[in-house]
């Protein structure tokens, strides 16, 4: 049961933290960090992101390599 419990709140963890990891990827605004004054709190956050990095860039890599998943035009004109 604990255990169940334990891989529940590391799922929705690492869920938010690549939800973060989006919204950085797409407006480019991110927590600060900087703000943070104790240096294992700050690790640990920075850590935490990173883990969302990571699982966002798996995640892109696999649709940008599936079939089930296409371009569309909008980036095209928001460039233009």
């Amino acid at each position: 049961m604990a255990l169940g419990r334990l891989a529940h709140y590391a799922f929705d963890a690492v869920l938010v933290s690549t939800v973060l990891a989006g919204v950085r990827r797409s407006s480019g605004f991110s927590p600060d960090l900087s703000s943070m004054s104790d240096s294992t709190f700050r690790g640990a956050a920075e850590k935490f992101l990173g883990v969302g990095e990571s699982v966002f860039d798996m995640l892109q890599a696999t649709a940008v390599n599936s079939s089930y998943f296409s371009r569309d035009g909008r980036d095209n004109q928001r460039r233009s």
